[in-house]
């Protein structure tokens, strides 16, 4: 297949080569760019045979063209558009601003110079006045009004900048907040890692307090020491941070606890003794003596029963201090029920209580085994009457659970 030979007049990609007669071709190429569309009855943009080169029509010697002699000679003569403005004249338009702005500077500076000597002399006038008229008389008030214009003039030379910037800075616009970047990721949250200490050390608290024994998980759990500041200490089982199994606990007063706990709290056998001289021992609930236990006084008397919720509450013993005996039931701390109670000359009542007072059918027994039956009120017996056997056989109930009960005793 023959390959058919464009002449270099024919591409449209290489233009004709300049002839000597035009020196402009050559010259300082303009700054403006034409685009041109190729039309749809053109012939196409790349030739035949793209990868032959054009030929070029060679010159005998390049000091014989007119064109590079012209260029050489005067290269911005033959160009048709005017030179670029000169920008010279930006440093001086820079030094002009520079020198206003400084001027307006020290004029601001003058006007308030100015101003401050026009109030000065306006309010010395009158002082100046009355100096000129008698000078001995008012020589006193001369020099008060001078010390008062001068702390004035002060005043006002340190106020007025802070009152124009005050109102620079109500007249200008608050600045516009800047909100942060909303960061938007898919996939699955990473998980923390999260570092469990465990093992054996002493840890040592910003209050003061200070733990020495086993760590879980970050936590107090096993056997430790935990010195509380200037309060007490404990020493025993610890579960997650708190109290939980045998434990001693000890305060800076003298009180002192010996057994068990249940989430920080006493729960289960224990004894308490108060730095007063009062013992507890007994069942525990949720920190309180609640079941079985004894109550032993500093007085010398003591309570062997029940309890509820840290209170007297059920059957149980008394024995006061005055050799005073009560067995019977209780209710909110007091003696409520059937009750027998004996005193220490001999005598003996056994009946109806009602919040400690002698209420209700009961007997009292004297010394010499005589005895008065009847109908009680507020401790006092107002209508004698027959023994009734259902009130005896209720106080043989209460007889014998107190004697079962006294029997079950806790060793202080």
């Amino acid at each position: 297949m023959h390959q058919k030979k464009v002449s270099p007049n024919t591409n449209p990609l290489h233009p004709p080569p300049p002839s000597s007669s035009d020196p402009t071709h050559l010259t300082r190429p303009t700054p403006d760019l034409e685009i041109h569309y190729q039309k749809k009855n053109e012939p196409p943009l790349f030739p035949s045979t793209p990868h032959k080169r054009p030929l070029m029509p060679r010159s005998s010697t390049p000091s014989h063209s007119q064109t590079l002699s012209s260029l050489h000679d005067s290269p911005f003569k033959a160009s048709s558009h005017p030179p670029f403005p000169c920008s010279c004249s930006l440093p001086l338009l820079l030094a002009t601003k520079r020198i206003t702005l400084r001027l307006l500077h020290h004029s601001c500076r003058a006007s308030w110079l100015r101003l401050h000597t026009k109030l000065f002399i306006l309010l010395f006038l009158p002082t100046f006045y009355l100096l000129t008229t008698a000078y001995y008389r008012y020589f006193l008030f001369f020099l008060v009004c001078a010390v008062f214009l001068f702390l004035l003039v002060i005043a006002l030379s340190l106020a007025l900048p802070a009152i124009r910037h005050f109102f620079i800075s109500k007249i200008k616009p608050a600045p516009s907040k800047t909100h942060l970047p909303v960061v938007w990721s898919i996939g699955a949250k990473p998980k923390l890692e999260c570092k469990l200490d465990s093992g054996c050390w002493v840890q040592i608290y910003s209050n003061g307090d200070l733990y020495e024994g086993e760590f879980h998980k970050g936590k107090c759990s096993g056997s430790g020491v935990h010195y509380y500041h200037l309060t007490g200490r404990y020493e025993g089982d610890w579960v997650d941070g708190k109290y939980d199994g045998y434990g001693v606990e000890t305060w800076a007063k003298g009180s002192r606890y010996r057994g068990q706990y249940l989430q920080g709290l006493r729960h289960g056998v224990g004894l308490y003794r108060s730095y007063t001289g009062d013992a507890y021992a007994g069942e525990w609930c949720n920190g309180q003596c609640h079941g079985q236990g004894i109550h032993t006084c500093e007085d010398g008397s003591s309570y062997i029963g029940e309890f509820k919720w840290g209170v007297k509450h059920g059957l149980g013993t008394y024995q006061f201090r005055n050799a005073d005996n009560y067995a019977g039931e209780y209710f909110a701390d007091k003696m409520h029920g059937f009750g027998v109670y004996r005193f220490g000359n001999g005598h003996r009542y056994e009946g109806a209580w009602h919040e400690g007072r002698r209420q209700g059918f009961g007997t009292y027994t004297f010394r010499n085994e005589q005895t008065q039956t009847g109908h009680w009120q507020n401790g006092v017996l107002n209508v004698s009457s027959g023994g009734s056997s259902m009130a005896y056989d209720h106080r043989s109930k209460v007889l014998h659970a107190v004697q079962g009960g006294t029997d079950q005793g806790f060793t202080l």
